[in-house]
This record gives structure tokens, sequence and C-alpha cells, in this order.
């Protein structure tokens, strides 16, 4: 059986439902993707690309309302899913 997990608002509520069997929670809906966004961001690489790749990018991030760079990171982020 799958169960949604609660809503927790307290410190006494996690610890309580970490106290009971968690398999009925483990399904799909209890989980969101992560992506590297959450991390710092320390390095850089350069990139060559043709202006023609490059203005693609440009309207496509803007059409997904995104600067640039984090476009082109969630682009590699699910290029390194499907890999």
């Amino acid at each position: 059986m799958n169960k949604r997990l609660p809503n927790m608002n307290s410190d006494q509520d996690v610890e309580n439902l970490l106290d009971q069997d968690l398999s009925d929670y483990l399904n799909a809906d209890n989980f969101s993707p992560v992506t590297f966004e959450q991390f710092n961001k320390n390095e850089s690489i350069k990139l060559d690309i043709s202006s023609e790749l490059l203005n693609a990018v440009k309207e496509a991030s803007k059409q997904k309302g995104m600067n640039e760079q984090a476009f082109i990171t969630e682009a590699i982020e699910q290029a390194l899913k499907l890999g």
C-alpha cells in the first residue's frame, strides 16, 4: 500500500514518523527530483559554440524565463539523466 507523507509541523511529528515502518511511504509521489542548482557554483568552463546555437539557447531560455547559464546547466543535467 502506498501512503502519502503526512504534513509535519514539529520535530516531534518527524520523530513519530521515523519510529514507524516507512516501507509504505516508498513511492514516487513522496519524492521530487534534485538538481545541481543547490550546490555552490565554484567552477566555470569556456564553451565555444556557433552563433546559431547561442541564439537558439537565448530564445529557448527566454521562453522558459531563465537566464542562459541556468538553461544550459539544466540541459546538461537532463542529458546526464538520460545517459
